[in-house]
């Protein structure tokens, strides 16, 4: 398969879940004169889980969009082992307007439940993470990009494209005692990576200084 095919495949995916998302946010309307809903300003105040696991998930998708096209663009061929690492990183990356609406129904409630949710959620992100380190473990190996990365940058280049899983590990675990603890620690992660660039990683052709992910 041409690279080019792969990349429009997923950036079709990427779009897809991340529209998904805001279908899982609406709210009741006025209702009728016999049977009126409550204010609006109530509706929207009590959608606050709903806005909150949005606005996560919405830049986890988008921070893993960015490194997948930073990353794809360094290829110089597909194989079929990447084609199934990559729909790998999709299994897990269409599950997350799934996760994000079950977290918002129980509404990051302490209840068992609510806390059963949450751990559903932080290991929808442990999947994708896992994906995509994968993909970027195959990139390692061979000469499978344009500019290697040297040996000795390996194991720092996986901490930080992969270290967000082990926050997500112990965001499952967390999520089991308490759910909004474990909310707090998947939305740093994301934050984390919206302000830091991974350094040393392969580049693509007519790169300079390796092309950085914006992670």
């Amino acid at each position: 398969m041409d690279r080019s095919r792969l990349e429009a495949f997923s950036d079709g995916v990427f779009a897809v879940a991340i529209t998904l998302l805001v279908l899982n946010i609406a709210v009741a309307g006025p209702g009728t004169i016999e049977h009126p809903n409550p204010p609006l300003l109530h509706q929207l105040a009590r959608l606050w889980p709903s806005f909150a696991a949005y606005v996560v998930s919405f830049f986890m998708i988008g921070i893993i969009w960015v490194n997948h096209h930073v990353l794809i663009r360094s290829i110089k061929a597909v194989d079929r082992t990447l084609l199934f690492l990559n729909l790998m990183l999709l299994l897990f990356v269409v599950l997350i307007p799934f996760a994000t609406a079950t977290v918002a129904d129980y509404r990051l409630s302490d209840s068992h439940d609510g806390r059963i949710a949450m751990a559903l959620y932080a290991l929808v992100f442990l999947g994708m993470s896992v994906g995509f380190g994968s993909i970027f473990e195959w990139t390692l190996h061979g000469q499978r990009v344009y500019q290697p990365l040297p040996l000795e940058k390996h194991w720092a280049a996986r901490a930080r494209f992969v270290g967000g899983g082990l926050v997500y590990v112990v965001a499952i675990i967390v999520a089991l005692i308490n759910a909004i603890a474990a909310f707090v620690l998947i939305a740093l992660v994301a934050v984390y990576y919206i302000v830091e660039r991974t350094p040393a990683s392969p580049g693509g052709p007519g790169s300079s200084g390796g092309g950085e992910p914006v992670t």
